[in-house]
């Protein structure tokens, strides 16, 4: 008999490359439309056998909500693999599928190209005073004669801080070269090659916090991460900092952030991710110096496919050779029976 393969959610782009994936599996989905049906189909047995799981995020998260122990304890004794759709994987609890020998894959550096350029669109947003200008034309206020106030800035000769010197955080160092920000400053939890770093600086957190004229955020969300940027942290700041976040909601307070920013701290930012998507805090939808996206930094034709062909190829590996291409970090020592 042939192993099972689960798709939860749908496939946009790679559907020849699921449906090849038959010759190896029986290609099995849910009839869950929610996530206590999802239970139920588990615990009915109905979903036995399933060895591996396509998690085609953010498309099955309505129905699965967060991989947490309920969920885990509840999926098919028979699951050894869950391939998800997505750089960031903060939805699945990784320690608890450790625990019952289920192995984890995530969709990293195909999305770093897409990331970046949205990061680029929101520091140039955000110091150029951008939304401000799109917000006077659709709300009728602008005059014509010249741009509202307040005059923007120029990226050139801006100190770039990067927290999180990833793929994402290497990418947009590049980019924003092109416009003249070449003090490029970082911090990670370990400093990296000087080859990999390619010009830019290692220094504390409290170091970028205080020299950074723009402050992109690039960095995974989890228990540590979580709230990095809030309160303290904007007192350590340059008045004037501009912020950007393309990383997750949760690493930013968005209530310290409105207070930042009406105290002068901060003069602008650039957000495509928040804390309670997609509720956003009143503070910063009202202000017009904040450059707001709806979560599309991976939004691409040519992304979606390359994540779910990933996800694809994952999901094989796990078939054929019994592991996986990309297992989160947090895997990659754990020797599994």
């Amino acid at each position: 008999m042939k192993p099972k393969a689960l798709l939860l959610g749908r496939i946009d782009h790679a559907t020849a490359s699921w449906a090849a994936l038959a010759e190896i599996a029986d290609l099995v989905t849910s009839t869950a439309t929610s996530r206590a049906e999802l239970l139920a189909e588990c615990r009915s047995g109905a979903l036995d056998g399933v060895v591996a799981i396509f998690d085609r995020a953010p498309h099955s998260t309505p129905v699965t909500g967060k991989f947490d122990q309920e969920l885990i304890d509840a999926l098919p004794s028979t699951l050894r693999f869950i391939a998800h759709n997505g750089a960031g994987y903060d939805n699945i609890d990784v320690a608890a599928c450790t625990r019952r020998g289920i192995r984890v894959s995530n969709c990293p550096r195909v999305v770093d190209e897409a990331t970046a350029d949205t990061a680029v669109f929101l520091i140039l947003g955000a110091l150029r005073e951008f939304s401000n200008g799109m917000m006077a034309i659709r709300n009728q206020t602008w005059t014509g004669l010249l741009p509202p106030e307040p005059l923007g800035r120029d990226p050139e000769g801006k100190t770039l801080g990067i927290l999180g010197m990833g793929g994402i955080g290497r990418c947009l160092k590049r980019k924003m070269a092109v416009f003249g920000m070449t003090r490029v400053l970082y911090h990670n939890r370990t400093p990296l090659s000087p080859e990999t770093a390619d010009g830019a600086q290692y220094v504390s957190f409290d170091e970028l916090l205080a020299q950074s004229d723009v402050l992109s955020l690039n960095l995974p969300l989890n228990a540590a991460t979580r709230n990095i940027i809030s309160t303290d942290a904007f007192a350590k700041m340059k008045r004037g900092v501009v912020i950007v976040n393309t990383a997750r909601g949760g690493v930013l307070d968005e209530a310290a952030l409105v207070q930042a920013i009406n105290d002068g701290i901060v003069s602008s930012a650039g957000l495509d991710v928040y804390q309670n998507e997609p509720n956003i805090h009143p503070g910063l939808v009202a202000n017009p110096r904040v450059c707001l996206l709806p979560h599309m930094g991976t939004s691409t034709v040519e992304t979606k496919t390359k994540m779910e062909e990933l996800a694809v190829s994952n999901v094989k590996s796990a078939l054929e050779k019994g592991q996986l291409v990309t297992i989160v970090p947090e895997q990659q020592n754990v020797a599994f029976q």
